[in-house]
């Protein structure tokens, strides 16, 4: 990929500047670093030969702590990075520069083996997210938020600098998921205002019962809060959730939000969200567990603990200690932590109702629903717009075909099954490109029918990370 000089970024060149860039934010090297290469092995995750590339530009490795980092930042090629939500959290003045640096990782990780269609689409959506998330583009919000509908440019409240394992990636000591916050800290960013949020959720696309749910704990939060500031004496309120639904239904965007909304009532002192599934709670030895969940626990205080699938804890004595130690961590911490659990309806209520510690912790359960197809489609057009692309009328007819011919189950991935379509139309519009010298404008950004096509060229072999762009998405 070509820089605004014409010149090729390598990878290496491009982790230099990213730690340049980081250096005068007062972020470690070695984090900005790890940070780089776990998002340019999501970019590349599907690239033959890039693990071998990519070993390269590490200064060695395996194969397999490749695929191992590909899975750590597959979240980013859709979001913010960790320590780039946590600038912006700041209001460093340094993550617009970060959040461009960033978009040269990514942009350097399209080298990286034999390129494919999707890995130029997966650049492409992840430089968006990040720009995005810094202010840089037009539109609102990070695009992994694929439900955020229209509006200002805004940073993303604070998010997770989510703590992972490691053991298996030479990079991974030092990755973000167990990083520290950028080393010259910033005074904390000031909380929004209660109104600002909700309108903000209120303006995601569809979620009617989730919002409705969500202004309900609201006031019923506001209220107590009252009450205690009064002197009147008030049943104390539960303020962990259980969210249900399938994939891609905008679960992990309004934890966000309820973690901005809690902080701004004055309920959590810092209102970050960290983000975690099983992996990261759960060591390899007994004993092990409960203290990789502590520490876990430890950098969620003040904010939300977002725990995805969380009912994969349940059935082994491994996942047993994480939700034995997780109910003490509650009970030690239950003035300044929020815990909210996420999967799919019917093993989150059996996952609940097995442990008496969750289930008088867990009192409130908000249900997702699936998209309709009108909704998928502002979805898929917010997306785009996010990305500075365009839907051509004859595009989005084909996106309907696409909806209509494939499977509504329970693996439907709803909101990412829009951005993937996204991705892959996005490497076939580079690629029915390749032989236009000097595209115009309205080529550059328009998508045209055949973008959407879900024919696979020989030479573009499937993620292996993700469904293709026409069958159903994985989970958010």
């Amino acid at each position: 990929m070509s820089t605004g000089t014409g010149q090729v970024t390598s990878l290496g060149d491009a982790l230099e500047a990213l730690v340049a860039v980081a250096a005068g934010a007062g972020v470690a090297a070695d984090v900005a670093r790890a940070e780089g290469a776990t998002l340019a092995a999501a970019v590349a995750e599907s690239a033959p030969g890039a693990p071998a590339d990519w070993a390269l530009a590490m200064g060695g490795g395996r194969t397999q702590d490749f695929f191992d980092a590909a899975v750590r930042g597959r979240r980013w090629r859709a979001s913010p990075t960790a320590t780039l939500t946590l600038l912006v959290a700041a209001g460093s003045p340094a993550a617009a520069a970060y959040a461009r640096a960033l978009t040269e990782v990514a942009s350097a990780a399209c080298s990286l083996g034999e390129p494919t269609m999707r890995v130029i689409g997966n650049a492409s959506v992840a430089a968006a997210a990040q720009l995005q998330a810094a202010g840089e583009l037009r539109t609102a919000g990070p695009l992994g938020d694929v439900t955020r509908a229209a509006g200002p440019a805004r940073a993303v409240p604070p998010a997770s600098p989510s703590v992972g394992d490691g053991s298996a990636d030479p990079v991974a000591a030092h990755a973000p998921e167990s990083a520290p916050p950028p080393a010259q800290e910033s005074p904390p960013a000031p909380a929004r205002p209660v109104q600002e949020l909700l309108d903000e959720l209120d303006a995601l696309i569809g979620l009617r019962t989730v919002k409705r749910e969500v202004h309900r704990q609201v006031a019923l939060l506001r209220v107590e809060k009252l009450r205690a500031e009064a002197g009147l004496r008030s049943p104390t309120l539960t303020r962990h959730l259980v969210f249900t639904g399938n994939p891609g239904t905008g679960k992990t965007t309004v934890a966000r939000l309820v973690a901005g909304i809690y902080h701004s009532l004055g309920l959590l002192s810092t209102g970050q969200l960290v983000e975690v599934d099983r992996s990261e709670l759960v060591a390899g030895y007994l004993g092990q567990t409960a203290v990789k969940t502590a520490e876990v626990v430890a950098s969620a205080a003040g904010g939300v603990l977002f725990i995805d699938e969380a009912y994969s804890l349940a059935g082994d004595q491994y996942g047993t200690e994480a939700v034995d130690t997780l109910v003490k961590e509650m009970e030690d911490r239950r003035d300044d932590l929020v815990v909210i659990v996420a999967g799919y309806p019917a093993p989150m209520a059996t996952f609940v109702a097995a442990n008496p510690g969750l289930a008088s912790r867990f009192r409130t359960t908000i249900e997702f629903e699936d998209y309709t197809d009108t909704e998928l489609e502002q979805i898929i057009v917010h997306l785009a717009d996010g990305a500075d692309y365009e839907l051509v009328p004859q595009a989005l007819v084909r996106f309907r075909e696409l909806l209509a011919a494939t499977p509504r189950g329970r693996t439907f991935g709803n909101g990412r099954f829009a951005r993937n379509v996204l991705e892959a139309a996005i490497g076939r519009h580079a690629w029915r490109l390749r032989d236009v010298d000097a595209p115009s404008t309205d080529e550059l950004r328009r998508l045209l029918p055949a973008d959407l096509e879900d024919d696979v060229d020989p030479a573009d072999p499937a993620d292996p990370s993700d469904p293709p762009a026409a069958a159903p998405g994985g989970a958010p």
